[in-house]
């Protein structure tokens, strides 16, 4: 049961937070902002999240995960509320770091919560029913917000999602005795340092792998409305082609507890660094939507495969008492690129247009597949 809490606490505030970042590009766009000023407004998403994160995972190691998802899911709501009721292009740029820094507590928490749970050989298991939760997230919230704007407006298609946190709040009340309220083991005394973890020669390489699979993600969620709106789609087939990757994020972990005791961590790593590649590399020659649902599908399925290896991995790499720590950690250097990636595939997509940016990506993650097979034969 509170493994099936936590999925269904990522489902609504994940639903919230995906389509928010939806709802903010578009309303951005309907307000003619540039692309650079869109790629700002997204990485201010990420900007205090970069700060934050490694002092959120800390108190959560000492506090646990209940008062901070509480914390963290009014916060969420707050911010989505915001833009419903000052409709403007400034209230996007308070809301934005509100929106995301109150969501990388919330996952900084259920990472930790999840972690915690069951035994060592059902790790792997659990962070794949955990992270179809973020699919069902990923898939509502574009989808949502794509038709709501279309039905209604911008403004009431943020009240819609803030609703989703909120009934989380309400979920986390109820249910709040079936998750840990203290944490778990207690680090070893002396000072924790940052650095300590990144001399770890297997939390560094996971580190990489997560940075590079994020970096896919987060450029996916800000090019796409972009590259869609150029070419001439409705917001509502925009969600629907965002939708497609989210499905195919869903369909793949919906295997993955299965696939998770037969497969090498590594190896599915590499493998979905090099489809991510392959699909990003094919972007710029597709205007169709139905090609471009299935190049997202493709592109989800790379993308949506790798992320409860990558758990397993810092998890069973992490110093007692640091998981939560650890998690920050990640979270930092995930937001740190999801921070300077807007602003600086913004900037080039403005200069030279969409095709240099999805090139540029294909390379980083086909790099990172090539490097990450690497370590797969090394841990054979």
């Amino acid at each position: 049961m509170k493994l099936v809490v936590v999925i269904l606490l990522t489902v609504l505030t994940h639903t919230g937070f995906v389509g928010s970042r939806v709802t903010v590009s578009l309303y951005a766009i309907s307000q003619q902002a540039s692309p650079f000023t869109i790629g700002a407004l997204l990485a201010l998403y990420a900007l205090l999240p970069m700060l934050l994160a490694v002092a959120a995972g800390r108190l959560i190691d000492r506090v646990g995960v209940l008062r901070p998802l509480a914390w963290s899911g009014s916060a969420l709501t707050l911010g989505l509320v915001l833009p419903y009721s000052w409709p403007s292009l400034p209230a996007l740029f308070v809301a934005a770091p509100l929106i995301g820094t109150a969501f990388m507590v919330y996952h900084v928490a259920l990472n930790h919560a999840v972690g915690a749970m069951g035994t060592p050989a059902d790790r792997t298991v659990n962070f794949s029913w955990f992270a179809l939760g973020f699919s069902i997230g990923g898939f509502c919230g574009p989808l949502l917000a794509g038709f709501a704007i279309d039905a209604t407006s911008h403004r009431l298609a943020f009240l819609l999602l803030a609703a989703f946190p909120a009934a989380g709040l309400v979920l986390l009340y109820l249910k709040r005795a079936g998750l840990p309220h203290g944490h778990g083991a207690r680090a070893e005394p002396g000072e924790r340092r940052v650095m300590d973890l990144l001399r770890e020669p297997r939390l560094r390489a996971a580190f990489i792998a997560s940075g590079l699979l994020a970096m896919g993600w987060d450029l996916y969620t800000f090019v796409v409305p972009i590259y869609g709106s150029r070419i001439g789609l409705s917001a509502s087939t925009i969600g629907v082609v965002m939708g497609s990757f989210a499905a195919a994020t869903f369909a793949v972990r919906l295997v993955m507890p299965a696939l998770a005791r037969r497969v090498r961590e590594w190896t599915v790593v590499t493998v979905a660094l090099a489809i991510s590649g392959v699909a990003y590399s094919l972007f710029p020659f597709v205007t169709q939507v139905p090609l471009l649902m299935a190049l997202s599908f493709l592109l989800g399925v790379g993308l949506g495969c790798a992320q409860p290896m990558i758990m397993t991995l810092l998890y069973v790499a992490s110093p007692a008492g640091r998981e939560g720590e650890v998690v920050g950690v990640r979270t930092t250097m995930m937001n740190a690129s999801h921070t300077l990636l807007p602003l600086a595939f913004g900037a080039l997509g403005a200069a030279l247009g969409m095709g240099p940016v999805f090139w540029l990506m294909s390379g980083f993650l086909l790099t990172g597949a090539v490097l990450a097979r690497r370590r797969d034969l090394r841990a054979r």
